[in-house]
Order: structure tokens, then sequence, then C-alpha cells
């Protein structure tokens, strides 16, 4: 897992911009804490940022193989599960390798089969090939949109990176945001190759660039399709455990320490155990941790996110499948440390919306990090089998629009401390609305469908293309702030694909949310931590927590702090003296959001353009 760089231009010698290069790729440290490299041409410039993950001697980077025609060099961030079979059957083509790593079998497979290797690739990745043969750039990103890959096209040529704040490090480009990046920071609904900066793109999930002197194409090399399914009920479930015992086979293939997430639900649970069922096979034991608060046992309080308290089901599955397991334990203190907003926020880019759990996410990940490189996680398994309320609660599912901004607590309705006139200008509703079109048409179906089937079909995928790339960005880019590569087993293509075509009627057969996941671990799992029901990332009751970041707003409101300008400053004082027992979840919501603009603010000093 890495941080990459770029630099492309047709009218100008890149050869000596190796200090603007650097400070590209110093961007990046975070992502890759083992090694630093840059290499340039006359056109081209990139940079890599190293976190050893296979083969710790051999994989540095950017990488370069010299042939008769010019040096074809890439800088590759991710991992590619099948690696090992692709370098077995290039080298029964003739290819011989110097290394063992899958960035040189990524490399060899494009000299080999050009952009065409993309479909032969398993895994997580965002990458870039330099061919000086032709004086061509690719830039490749994996069909789940897992691991980031920011554009930025200039006159000539292309900025790229791993992360926004990458390309932003170089003065070509400018660090500017419009209404329409403000809409998509506030709309819980990550619109496909929206940057939030303005200029900048996101390549797509699925997709590949190809810059050449001709100009800079987007193609499409992947995307979800609608397929009859042929298995029944039994087969199915079948399917799903052996996609799943292949996945997490090839997933725990690292040469650095590793471990899993777990929450006591079912989609961590399950994984574990799976997790543990292949390690011990190898004469190991699997590692896992979890998230929990200080007096958290006391302090808890039901809610539609978090339905019961994580820790007994945990100590549960662990004792169950003998793993060896450590609690991470917080306090509201350390969590409110601006400090600690300031590296979420600041990972992301821009200001989140989970508040308190960004800044938990982060202290978690960094505490993993100390013990371990690699974590699996059971993120993306309610988007493929059905487990959020969307999927199940009518009134949700059947609205004209995006089913999880239905509720009574959408964050579109929690725009109550934002600025009146802003909140005029942004019309959220509309943006949302037209967002939620775009999705649609989007969306394949089978001639078919109708009725319930042919909307759960919708609600699926947007979901999976939607809700998910919007969490996944988020683990991406908290975990790497401090170099740990997670990986997400459930978002392998293939049970993607697979699952997506099961009909609505089989993905719940047993009455309950995510029906096959369930049906394919149960043997694996104690029966209460396999029915226990959807209990989503817990969040913090300490109330030292609420009381802290309460004195914070009060402070930036006092100091004058700019991020009022967007706000409206009566609402954020009522709720910054609002007690604990009485504080509503949009006031929560509305300050924790507060405080991330003002660090985002801060840390990034964009410009805003609201006309």
């Amino acid at each position: 897992m890495c941080g990459i760089a770029g630099w492309v231009s047709f009218g100008e010698d890149l050869s000596s911009r190796k200090s603007t290069l650097e400070a590209m790729t110093a961007t990046m440290s975070c992502r890759g804490p083992d090694e630093s490299g840059t290499w340039l041409g006359a056109h081209v410039a990139l940079g890599h940022r190293r976190l050893a993950v296979i083969d710790l001697p051999g994989g540095t980077q950017p990488m370069v193989i010299d042939t008769p025609q010019g040096p074809v060099a890439t800088v590759y961030s991710g991992e590619t599960y099948n690696f090992i079979e692709l370098r077995d059957e290039l080298r029964r083509q003739g290819t011989t390798f110097r290394t063992d790593s899958d960035t040189e079998v990524v490399l060899r497979g494009y000299l080999k089969w050009g952009e065409a290797v993309v479909d032969r690739l398993n895994g997580m990745y965002g990458f870039a090939i330099w061919d000086s043969r032709v004086d061509k750039l690719v830039m490749i990103r994996d069909r789940m949109g897992i691991k980031p890959f920011y554009y930025y096209p200039i006159d000539g040529g292309v900025l790229f990176g791993s992360e926004p704040k990458a390309i932003l490090a170089n003065p070509l480009a400018d660090a500017l945001v419009c209404l329409d990046g403000l809409r998509e920071i506030l709309t819980f609904a990550k619109t496909p190759g929206h940057a939030v900066w303005e200029g900048m793109r996101e390549l797509r999930p699925g997709h590949f660039a190809v810059l050449d002197r001709t100009g800079l194409r987007e193609r499409c090399y992947w995307k979800l399709q609608a397929e009859e399914h042929t298995d029944d009920q039994p087969t199915t479930v079948a399917r799903v455990r052996e996609l799943l015992d292949d996945i997490i086979h090839r997933q725990l293939i690292a040469d650095v320490p590793k471990c899993t997430l777990l929450s006591g639900g079912l989609d961590s649970s399950a994984m574990t155990a799976l997790a543990a069922a292949e390690l011990q096979r190898q004469g190991e034991v699997v590692r896992s941790f979890a998230v929990d608060f200080a007096q958290q046992a006391d302090n808890f309080r039901a809610n539609e996110i978090s339905l019961t308290h994580d820790t007994p089901y945990v100590h549960l599955l662990a004792e169950h499948i003998a793993c060896e397991h450590k609690d991470i334990v917080l306090d509201g203190t350390e969590m409110a440390d601006p400090a600690v907003r300031a590296a979420s926020v600041g990972a992301r880019d821009f200001p989140g919306a989970f508040g308190d759990r960004d800044n938990s996410l982060y202290l978690l990940f960094k505490a993993i990090r100390e013990r371990s490189t690699v974590a699996l996680s059971g993120e993306s398994s309610d988007e493929i089998f059905g487990g959020y309320p969307w999927f199940h609660v009518d009134a949700m599912r059947s609205i004209d629009g995006f089913p999880w901004l239905g509720n009574q607590n959408s964050p579109l309705r929690a725009t109550g401390m934002l600025d009146p006139y802003l909140v005029g200008k942004l019309d959220l509703e509309t943006y949302a609305a037209d967002q939620y079109r775009q999705a649609l048409r989007e969306v394949p179906h089978r001639e078919s469908e109708s009725g319930l089937e042919r909307r759960m079909r919708e609600v699926c995928h947007l979901s999976l293309t939607r809700v998910l790339r919007l969490m996944l960005d988020r683990k991406d880019r908290i975990s790497m702030a401090v170099g740990l590569e997670v990986r997400v087993p459930y978002c392998d293509h293939r049970l993607v694909q697979y699952v997506f075509n099961t009909p609505w009627s089989m993905k719940t057969y047993d009455g309950r949310e995510k029906s096959i996941l369930r049906g394919a671990t149960r043997n694996l799992l104690p029966a209460v931590v396999a029915d226990r029901k959807k209990s989503g990332y817990p969040g913090s009751y300490d109330p030292h927590y609420l009381t802290a970041i309460q004195d914070q707003v009060r402070g930036l409101v006092t100091n004058g702090h700019p991020v009022i300008d967007l706000y409206n400053r009566e609402e954020v004082l009522a709720a910054s003296n609002t007690t604990v027992d009485t504080i509503t979840p949009a006031q929560r919501f509305g300050i924790e959001r507060f405080l991330d603009f003002a660090t985002w603010l801060d840390l990034r000093k964009p410009t805003l353009k609201l006309d």
C-alpha cells in the first residue's frame, strides 16, 4: 500500500522540476512511511511513497523497465491478490522477473497485454504507467473504488495523485471549491467522478484514463451487470461460502503482521472466523482488534445506528474461535483533542459527516498500526448483502430519492445551523434529486424485473455506487493517515457481481437482513452472534466528549473564526450551550460538522466561490 503522485506535461521539460514533484510526493508520506522515490523524464515526473507489505526488499518504486524503444515506468498503490497466478502465466510465456512484488507483475503484465491488463487484475489498486515508447500515460483504478485516484487536467498534460493534497501541492492547481463542491460535501451520496475541488476529477471505479498528445480520455472497463441468477438457495449459499474462502485465503497474503477489525456483528465476525480457519491451516492464530470507549457500558444508549453494545459480542466471538484479541479503549478527552480532529479531517481533505466516529476511527487505526501493518475489514457487507434499514423499511426504500436520505435524521435535514442565505444558494434537496435521477439512469435491469424486485435492484445499485464509495474513501483515507493497510474482502468484484444478481427474495430467505451471508457462515459462529441485528460503528456517549467540543465551538465563535460566515451564529451557540441530556441528534451533528469545517478551512485554506 502506498501513495502516488505525478505530473505529465507535453509542453514543458519536467526533468528539472524535481523539487515540485518532491513536494507533491511528500504529502503522501503518511501513506508510505517506509520509502520515498522519484523518477523524472522529459515530459513526466513520478513520485512514490511506500508502505512495504509484499517483497519488502524488492518492491521499491517508481519501478522502471527498460525496453529497446524506451523505458516504461509505474507508480503503484494497492494490492493485486492474484499476482502469483499472473506471474506464473507470464513466466510460462517467457517473461522473467527480478523481484517477488505484485508491482512488477502488474508492470510486466502491461508490457504483455497493454491496457487489457486491467481485465486480469483481482485486487484494490490505483496506479499510473508512463509508456515512453509512445509518450502515453495510463491511469487505472480498481473496480469497486477501494483505492483512491485523482487527476487534474492542465494545458498539455495532467497532475495526479492518490489524494487531492498531492495535486494541490503543485502551483498549477487551484484550491478552489465552488457551490457544487460544497453540495457534494453536504449531501450523503458520493457522485462518481466528483472530487469536491474545482477542476479536479476522481477517476471513477472500474475506469482507466489515457493521456497522450491527442488528449485525455477516460474509459470504463468494468461495471455491475444485470444477469439471470440460475442457482437455487442452497447452491447460492454454498457458492458465497466458496467465494469467501478463496477471498480470505488471497487477502491474508502479506510479509508483515496482519489482523482483523472485529465489532461482534455478523460481517466482521464471519470474516474473522474465516480468517481464523485459514490461518489455523497455516499454523497461525488470527489477531483481532475492536474499539470501545471508557464507561461505554454505563453510558451506552441504543439508537437507530447502534442498537446494542459491541463488546459482549466481540468477546464471545473471540473466545469461540480462540483468537488473540485486544480491545482499544478510548476516552472522550482523547477523542476531543483538536489535533485528532485535524488528523482525521486532514486525511480526508474535506469536512466529513461522522464527527466523533471519524476521530475514534483514527485513534483505533493508530493504535492498531503500533501492532500490525495489514488489517481485514468487514466494510461493504451491508451494501452487498442488504443490511441497512433502507433495504427493509418500505417507507425508506420506496421514496423518490436516495433511500438513506428519507428519514427524519437525514443529513439534508441537518442544515439548520448553516447560514440561511447559503442554504438557499445550495438548494441541497434539488442537488440530491438531480444526482438521484442520474444514479437511476445507471442502474442495469433485466427486462423481466418489475415491482419490488426491480426497486431492490435499484436500491442495491445505489448503495454500492453512492454509499459504499463514500465509506470506502473514509476507510482508506483515515487508515492510510497512520500507514495502516485495510483490506476489504467483501469488495471482491466476483462476490459483488454474484450477490448483486441474486433475487431479493433469496437475499432475505430467512426473513432477516443478510440471509445469504448468515447462511454461508453460520456454522462458524455462536448463534447469538450470527443472529445479532445490524448495529453500526459505535459512537461515544462520554459526556466529557460533548462538553469538550461544545467549549471548542464557543471558543471559535468568540474569536470570530471565518467558519462562522458559513453558519447561523445563534443556532451554533444554542447547540453549544445545550445540556448533554437535551441536545438533539441534529444539534450534535451540526456542531461536529461546524468543527470539521473550521478545521478544514485552517488546514487546506480553500478559496470558496459561493456565487
